[in-house]
């Protein structure tokens, strides 16, 4: 018998029974989707976040205050208020250190500004004169924080593009007054639109001097954390190891164990960042690929009922010259036919919502790529063969070894 022949009988039996066929791929379908979609999620909240981190320039190094634990980030990231880094150290680096060529404090609080009737709320960052090199942006209008304005904690104010447009719906910001809390503010600035950095709307902010965030609005001596513009890729490993050594001798701190900060680069983030995401992917595949699993246990019951319902025919064909290897064959074609629809329509599915969820995330002007890696479609084909194949051979072997008299005779 052809194999052309076993295909066309295989497919016709699976088109009389089609409730059946397709709930004997929902398993399938569900676990190659999964693993479609998981992996797809995965890739994208990867791209997410290393466009946020790559957003805020691959020669930038950062210092947080608190250490890094060998497993984990500083406590800081995770809202722990620190208050061992200073202004003054800082400024220390910026002085000290060579191939620095910008850096700035910062300090971030979510406020209500008003001006007139009009009022919003905006995050407002306390920060240095060298916030626009750090950031690679400019003003729009007037001129950005001056060391001037630092010294004296001046109520100036500089405001993102977003945050000009809600207070003062297009007219010129430059000389007017906001109140932050109790005090008034003058507008001596507006940004270009900057979009979302480091998951934060830079549009929708107000820019003031880190001396006046301290004493005006949060009322502390210390910072949140700390970025310095490199002048080369070249010479970051060398900055941070200078970095380290000048905060170890200003916090009096002879172990490097004892580091109370802790500072890196973008590129030691991303390289964090992919091991996490690496790690993360195969522990949901591997919990995805359970359903897969399951799907083949289910394939297989159902393949055992078909078995038994089909005994008559069986013992017919065998009686007519049929081996019990074109038997083997016809139930095995059946059970890898099943299994490839359905790893086709979970392949579908997986990507639609795969797709749904990219859509979705960049609605909200997140830059969320959507990915679905040749290697993923490969690997969750392959692996529902293999299921397909392992759950079929029982009872493909089970209708094989049917005595043709016996089954002849079956009810």
């Amino acid at each position: 018998m052809l194999i052309t022949d076993t295909i066309k009988m295989s497919l016709k039996n699976l088109r009389v029974n089609k409730m059946r066929s397709f709930l004997t791929m929902l398993g399938i379908i569900i676990g190659i989707s999964s693993v479609i979609l998981i992996t797809s999620l995965v890739a994208g909240a990867e791209s997410l976040i290393v466009n946020q981190i790559q957003g805020i320039g691959s020669n930038i190094i950062g210092v947080l205050p608190g250490a890094s634990e060998e497993d984990g980030p500083p406590a800081a990231v995770f809202g722990v208020v620190i208050t061992t880094l200073k202004e003054a150290d800082v400024q220390a680096i910026k002085d000290q250190i060579p191939h620095i060529s910008a850096g700035s404090a910062y300090l971030t609080s979510t406020e209500i500004i008003t001006t007139g009737s009009q009022k919003t709320t905006v995050s407002v960052f306390g920060v240095d004169p060298d916030y626009p090199d750090i950031s690679e942006t400019s003003t729009d209008s007037g001129h950005f924080l001056t060391l001037e304005d630092k010294a004296a904690a001046a109520r100036v104010a500089v405001l993102g593009s977003q945050a000009a447009d809600d207070l003062f719906n297009g007219q010129n910001a430059i000389g007017q007054k906001i109140k932050i809390r109790q005090d008034q503010y003058t507008i001596i600035g507006t940004m270009k639109s900057q979009g979302t950095v480091g998951f934060q709307n830079v549009d929708n902010a107000v820019f003031i001097p880190i001396t006046t965030t301290q004493k005006r609005i949060l009322g502390i001596d210390y910072i949140g954390f700390a970025r310095f513009k490199v002048d080369s890729q070249d010479n970051i490993a060398e900055t941070i190891g200078a970095i380290e050594e000048l905060l170890r001798d200003r916090h009096d701190i002879s172990n490097p164990k004892e580091d109370d900060f802790t500072v890196s680069s973008t590129d030691s983030a991303l390289a964090v960042l992919g091991t996490v995401t690496g790690a993360l992917n195969l522990f949901l595949v591997a919990i995805a690929g359970i359903s897969l699993i399951v799907g083949g246990i289910g394939i297989m019951n159902i393949m055992l009922a078909a078995v038994t319902e089909r005994i008559r025919e069986i013992g017919l064909r065998k009686a007519v010259g049929a081996t019990s290897a074109n038997i083997t064959t016809q139930f095995l074609i059946e059970t890898v036919i099943i299994t490839f629809l359905g790893a086709i329509i979970g392949m579908l599915i997986g990507i639609f919502f795969a797709f749904l969820v990219s859509l979705g995330v960049n609605s909200f002007d997140y830059d969320w790529d959507f990915v679905i890696t040749p290697t993923s479609i490969i690997i969750s084909s392959l692996f529902a063969l293999i299921i397909g194949l392992s759950f079929g051979v029982y009872p493909a072997r089970k209708a094989a070894g049917y005595d043709p008299i016996t089954a002849l005779r079956y009810e």
